[in-house]
């Protein structure tokens, strides 16, 4: 998966930084260092969530001063190179751009004010309602240098363990700065794209998505 996101990532990245568990760092080195990309790989001592990892990941992207960040979680390999260049098109005058979809019993939704600004984020495993059908993301973001470097550390001051998992999620961040910026969202290509792997069926499913 990690070989794949790589490539995929070749054409709107200069460089990479993996976020892994301290027990894969060597062997996630040497696998950074045989795809050919310059890149570096640091740990998350303890599993306290995304926000905390993309905090660390971003701390080390630092080193290349890039003018953007480009986030992805690592198991969300379906997304495709057509809605990758939507994001890039849309990241002009943008602290935060990201591709939606809409999809039925989502794992996480956006509620939007009458402006379409983006104003909470629920979450199916906080045990938050959840509507029939939602827009999610699907864990790529785009993240201007301010937001990355400024921005998402004044919110991790203050952000507080989620309730049910104890964890510190990346996804309200979102909604706190298109209070105080400009956050842009283009649509996904496919539903399919949304598909983290988690589970074998997960896996079988993309897998043969892609195939085809």
């Amino acid at each position: 998966m990690l070989s794949w996101l790589i490539d995929l990532y070749r054409s709107w990245t200069t460089a990479v930084v993996v976020v892994a568990h301290p027990s894969a760092l060597e062997a996630m080195r040497a696998h950074v260092n045989a795809a050919g990309m310059t890149g570096t790989v640091v740990a998350q001592d303890e599993p306290t969530g995304m926000l905390d990892a993309v905090g660390i990941g971003c701390d080390a992207a630092r080193a290349w001063n890039p003018g953007r960040v480009w986030v992805t979680w690592c198991d969300q390999i379906g997304v495709r190179s057509d809605t990758l260049e939507r994001v890039a098109s849309a990241e002009a005058g943008t602290d935060l751009t990201f591709p939606v979809v809409e999809r039925e019993a989502p794992y996480i939704h956006f509620d939007r004010d009458a402006a379409a600004r983006i104003v909470g984020v629920r979450q199916r495993r906080e045990g938050q309602p959840m509507p029939e059908r939602g827009e999610s993301d699907m864990g790529v973001f785009s993240l201007s240098a301010d937001a990355a470097f400024n921005h998402l550390p004044a919110f991790a001051e203050t952000a507080r363990p989620d309730g049910s998992t104890g964890e510190r999620n990346f996804l309200p961040f979102i909604p706190w700065l298109a209070r105080i910026s400009t956050v842009a969202t283009v649509e996904a290509t496919d539903p399919m794209e949304a598909v983290g792997i988690n589970t074998p069926a997960e896996l079988a499913a993309v897998e043969a998505w892609l195939a085809r």
